[in-house]
């Protein structure tokens, strides 16, 4: 049972890159997932959450604009896009899944219970 995260890299400022979070031994077509992401010597921050139709998404202010969640459920696979990246953006970034069936997306490390290994985003200036 895991979440595998991929397709991050080493970009230049102003790149893109879009990452893919695949889930082996569960199905997440019922569940909310969410986006983070771990910065060097920060604390790890919430970046996306979509619910588990897809029809709702909520941004952290950092990336709204720039950063697109979206998901393929037949391929039980989440994705970020993740355009005009800035230096700032570098992390390790993961996905998990939300396990409690409900509307509200949620931005909470406390509230998702799965996560990925996660995939190192390098945006160099």
């Amino acid at each position: 049972v895991q979440l595998q995260a991929s397709g991050g890299g080493l970009v230049q400022a102003g790149g893109s890159l879009r990452l893919s979070c695949a889930a082996s031994g569960l199905t997440i077509s019922r569940n909310n997932m969410g986006w983070f992401r771990q910065g060097p010597g920060k604390e790890r921050e919430f970046v996306a959450a979509i619910s588990w139709s897809g029809g709702s998404t909520y941004y952290a202010d950092s990336v709204q604009g720039r950063f697109t969640i979206s998901r393929d459920n037949a391929k039980n696979t989440v994705y970020l896009q993740m355009n005009s990246l800035k230096p700032e953006d570098t992390a390790v970034y993961y996905c998990a899944r939300d396990p409690r069936w409900e509307l509200r997306l949620k931005t909470m490390i406390s509230s998702y219970d799965y996560w990925g290994q996660g995939t190192q985003v390098t945006v160099s200036s």
